[in-house]
């Protein structure tokens, strides 16, 4: 059988897929055609419903729960992998945090779309920051420097690179969301369409499992593939990628990165930032 399968070309993302779609471990029969799209392109296409198997943002799992289930492994998920908010160069931290919390602040905010869970965090911390300019995750870190924003909201790799430029932290928001919590911060899972029969739902969190097993027992295993589609990233930086976002967490959830991804969706439904959701969010 097969199946249609999107991640990202980040590292977590190829680190955990590259046993599973070179064959490395036994896949039980299964094939996939395979999609590498950033984040919120495969939001989207979750929206739409075009693939069997798909990583996604927590916060866009909440809008297509109906027909997606979350699989066990897969997830990026932890403590201190949060999102942060950045400033320039020049830019006054005091001074930027106090206009950011004015009522009806016009601080221009680069984001990385409405969906990842980055921007749900955000919202949570700064809910009077509304003027954002969603861009490619990428492209945030030199919007700041030409000045074509205030403030920018990093995700991936760029957590690593922005001290290079001269950038600022201002917040990092999964500390924010740890303190207010004491949970992990969800980020992104990986969900497979509920029409699906259980057989090939199961076989696929069985395979996905043992492919994230495989790369944390043989880290160099998959370093061309990985590295192929890092493009520019620094080796250093892809390692440090990998280890941030690939843990225990990513292996299986566990009751208590499912306790953390309740508490996510408990506090976006408080806020009404996500649709009520009727159907059980884990394989069972």
């Amino acid at each position: 059988m097969k199946l249609t399968l999107g991640f990202s070309p980040c590292p977590n993302d190829t680190f955990i897929f590259d046993a599973l779609i070179h064959h490395k471990i036994d896949t039980e029969g299964l094939e996939f055609e395979v999609f590498f799209d950033d984040v919120e392109t495969l939001n989207q296409k979750a929206f739409r419903g075009e693939l069997d198997i798909t990583k996604l943002s927590f916060h866009a799992f909440a809008y297509v729960a109906d027909h997606y289930v979350l699989l066990d492994s897969g997830s990026a998920l932890g403590f201190g992998v949060g999102p942060l908010l950045i400033a320039g160069p020049e830019g006054k931290t005091e001074e930027l945090n106090y206009q950011i919390q004015a009522q009806n602040s016009k601080l221009k905010i680069g984001s990385p779309g409405k969906y990842p869970t980055a921007n749900f965090l955000f919202s949570l911390a700064y809910p009077e920051a509304t003027n954002k300019q969603e861009m490619i995750f990428s492209d945030i870190e030199n919007a700041l420097l030409r000045k074509e924003i205030d403030l920018g909201l990093i995700i991936h790799e760029n957590r690593f690179t922005y001290q290079q430029k001269g950038l600022k932290k201002m917040i990092d928001l999964g500390e924010y969301w740890e303190q207010k919590t004491g949970c992990a911060i969800p980020l992104g899972g990986i969900v497979i369409k509920r029409d699906l029969p259980n057989e090939i739902k199961h076989k696929i969190n069985r395979v996905l499992r043992k492919s994230v097993e495989f790369g944390l027992e043989n880290p160099e295993s998959g370093i061309n593939f990985i590295r192929a589609h890092a493009q520019e990233m620094d080796e250093e930086v892809m390692y440090q990628h990998i280890d941030l976002y690939v843990n225990n967490y990513s292996v299986d959830l566990g009751e208590e990165g499912r306790k953390a991804v309740r508490v996510l969706f408990d506090t976006a439904l408080e806020k009404g930032s996500i649709p009520n959701i009727k159907k059980n969010l884990f394989l069972t």
